[in-house]
Formats: structure tokens, sequence, C-alpha cells
């Protein structure tokens, strides 16, 4: 803070305010001047005493508005997002006055900067800068604290100020397991035409079906992008070490930590409308493949809990565990046939393993469904062009890409993450 009238202006009205606790004080009694009033910087809309002057922030001016700045001041234990700043001809800063929306730390959401992390985590903005560049000499200790403040905070670095992309440019990084999988198209589909509507960039990146790569992944992309929208695998801790404070909104699975944004698909609703309607259908005996690596352990639980429920016994080889995959529903149908032979109908994790249950039962001789009746769970186009046409749980997975861009608006504003969740339909054709 530069030396003048304008330390001892700001330092009574933190004392003042300070002294008023929850109230919203005027101008005057901040201040003791009749002269400033209460407004809002043009650009970023914080509060704040203005004199009639007051144009708006001029460092926020010259930085888009989701770039964190510095020079916040704290009244009433609460930091504002609005920097101090002096008006030209003025001998005063303005003081920020007012409530803003507060994180779980009491602190405002948005425009966190460096130096917020440092007094969070009591250390110095040097060491702050040090342990988020993953740069030597820190203690993994220090590291670590400093890590947990970001998160705290929602803090991320700067790349406008990094000079890494022009001002206003929002990139969205986007990871999946295997492009290849055809899971995944229509969501990347989703995730990309609803970040063209916002005039947002997104970068895409796979695992090659590897969880343990994620972390480094994560880390990589978090340097380079706004925000982070992924298919994940491993825990919530170790994606967020990874983050390192990075906006992020998981796919498919529910967030256990409550920085996170997610989108999540309504299984139970669908698991039960496919085993009531294999039920409808005359089946008492049905099997299932699992993918038990799979981050979906509540199908086979509400699979059980449903066929509980409709009185349908289910011995516990009846349910096979399979990887996630082509080959490992053919591996599983052929494991469940030679287990189970007097099983009428199969439940399938998802359509790529009944694709290839499918195959497992032709190569057996089988006829679909007169044999066997196979259900699937994804809804994939590919399950439309087999003989016959496979019965699936249809998820709408390009909605899920949409929803994951509103829930990237919703943090990158500052706003608390949300649950999105995604219902299924029970598709009916001609295998079940």
């Amino acid at each position: 803070m530069r030396p003048g009238p304008g330390r001892d202006l700001r330092s009574r009205g933190l004392a003042q305010a300070d002294n008023a606790a929850n109230s919203r004080p005027d101008a005057s009694s901040i201040t003791g001047r009749d002269d400033l009033g209460i407004g809002q910087c043009r650009v970023c809309a914080a509060p704040g005493l203005f004199d009639t002057q007051h144009q708006g922030c001029k460092i926020h001016e010259r930085l888009p508005p989701t770039d964190p700045v510095n020079g916040h001041v704290t009244v009433n234990g609460i930091v504002h997002a609005a920097p101090l700043r002096r008006q030209p001809g003025s001998d005063y800063d303005a003081v920020i006055v007012g409530d803003e929306q507060k994180n779980a730390s009491g602190l405002t959401a948005g425009r966190v900067t460096l130096r917020d992390v440092a007094r969070l985590a009591g250390v110095s903005h040097q060491t702050v800068s040090r342990a988020i560049n993953d740069k030597g000499e820190i203690d993994p200790a220090t590291r670590r604290r400093v890590l947990d403040a970001a998160r705290q905070l929602r803090y991320r670095p700067s790349r406008f100020a990094r000079g890494l992309v022009r001002p206003g440019t929002i990139t969205v990084g986007l990871i999946v397991a295997d492009v290849v999988n055809p899971f995944y198209p229509e969501l990347i589909a989703g995730v990309i035409d609803a970040a063209e509507q916002q005039d947002w960039k997104v970068l895409i990146s796979t695992t090659q079906d590897d969880p343990e790569r994620e972390p480094e992944l994560l880390r990589s992309l978090a340097g380079q992008v706004d925000a982070l929208i992924g298919y994940l695998f491993q825990p919530d801790d170790v994606v967020a070490a990874a983050t390192e404070g990075v906006p992020l909104v998981m796919m498919g699975r529910r967030a256990q930590d409550p920085t996170f944004g997610a989108v999540d698909i309504n299984v139970e609703t669908g698991v039960r409308a496919a085993v009531r309607h294999l039920v409808s259908q005359g089946h008492r005996r049905i099997g299932m493949l699992d993918c038990p690596t799979a981050c979906c352990p509540e199908r086979k639980d509400v699979f059980l809990a449903e066929a509980a429920e409709l009185g349908v016994p289910m011995p516990a080889e009846a349910i096979v565990d399979v990887e996630q995959s082509r080959a490992g529903g053919e591996a599983g149908f052929a494991k469940l046939r030679a287990a189970r032979p007097d099983l009428t109908a199969i439940f399938a994790f998802n359509d790529l393993v009944a694709l290839g249950a499918y195959q497992a039962a032709r190569r057996l001789g089988l006829a679909i469904p007169a044999d066997i009746a196979l259900l699937g769970f994804d809804g994939l186009t590919l399950g439309e062009l087999l003989d016959p046409p496979l019965t699936t749980i249809h998820i709408d997975k390009r909605r899920m890409g949409e929803l994951a861009v509103t829930q990237v608006k919703r943090l990158l504003a500052g706003e608390p993450p949300r649950l999105a969740l995604v219902d299924t339909e029970l598709l009916v054709r001609d295998s079940a």
C-alpha cells in the first residue's frame, strides 16, 4: 500500500467497518467524508466507495474479469473482489464495503489472489508461487498446506498473466478414458457444442483407459486451461491434489470434494427399469455382467435390490465380473453360461459389454432372444446395428456434455458447484 492520506483513510475505514460487525455502513460512517458514495465498479460490479467522477477500476479495464488481480481489502473478515484504487487527482483509495458471496473459508469466491492463498496458508506469496509451480526448495508439508489453501479458496493461476493466452480467451480441458470407446464421442460433441456457444475453446485428452495416468494428465492440463471436465476414476483427493485449484467438473459420478462440480447419471431408475422389463417378459433366471473397476458400483447394487423386491432369486454365480470392453463381455458371457446354463436373460453393465456377449452367444449357437435375452446400458448408436437390435437403457450423452459446460460456467463465475443428474430411458428393441 502506498504511503500518504490514502493509507490513513483506508485504516480509518477498516477500523470503523470492523466495529460495525455485520451491519452495512454508509459512506460517511467509514470515511468521515460526505463527498464519497457507495457504488459499484462498472467492470467487476464489486461494491466500493467512489467519488462522483469514478468510471471504473483501471486494473479491471486492463485484465479480463476472470483473472485474479492484487489489492484486495478485508472488511468484517471478508476479502472483497474489487481492488483498492486511486482516482487521478485525488489523495484517497476506495474502501470496499458490504457483503458478498463467501466460500467455505469465509472468503469471497472468485478473483482470489496469490496473496490471499499466502495469508490462509501462513506463508509468503513467494512460497505460494513456488508451491503452485512445483519448484524446488520447499518441503512437502508446506507445499501440501499451500495447495490445500488454494483449493479451499478456489484459486487458479492466471494464464493471462503468464502470457499463455490473449485476454478474454477461456479454454476448457476435457479428459476421457478412451476416444475410441463409442460412449464418449457424443459426450465430447456435447461439450464442444456448448463451449462454442460461449466462444470457448476445448482441449481434449485421453488416459488411454489407464486411470494411473490421470494425475499426471490433470497436472499437465491444469497449467494450460481455465477449467477441467473429466470422466475420471481416481479418488477425489488424488484428483484434487493434481488439479491444484483449477475448477473441475466430474462426469459420471458424484463428487465428494465440495469444490468440484458434477454431472452424474440417474443409474437407479435405469437399472430398475431394466430388471422390471426382463421380469415383465417372463424371465426369472437373470444374470449380470458387471464391471467392478468402473466408477459405478451402484449398478450391481440396484440390480440386486430390484431383483429382491420382485422376488427374483439371484445366486452369487449369476453375476460375473468382467473388463469394461467387448472382449470382457465375450469372456464373461462364456463364463456365465458355463456356470449357469439355465439363465434366460442377461443384463450387461454397458452396451460395449453387451456387444461382446452377442458375439459369444452366436459362437455358442444361441439365438437372441429365443435362447438368451440381452439388455445393455448406455444407449449406444451401434446397438441399433446389431441383429437383433439391442434393448438398452439410453443415456443422453450429448446432454451430459452440455451440462458439464454449464457447471464450468458456474464455477468460473464463483458460484457454488451443484450436482446435475441426467435421466435414463428404457429403449425396447428386439434383443429382450
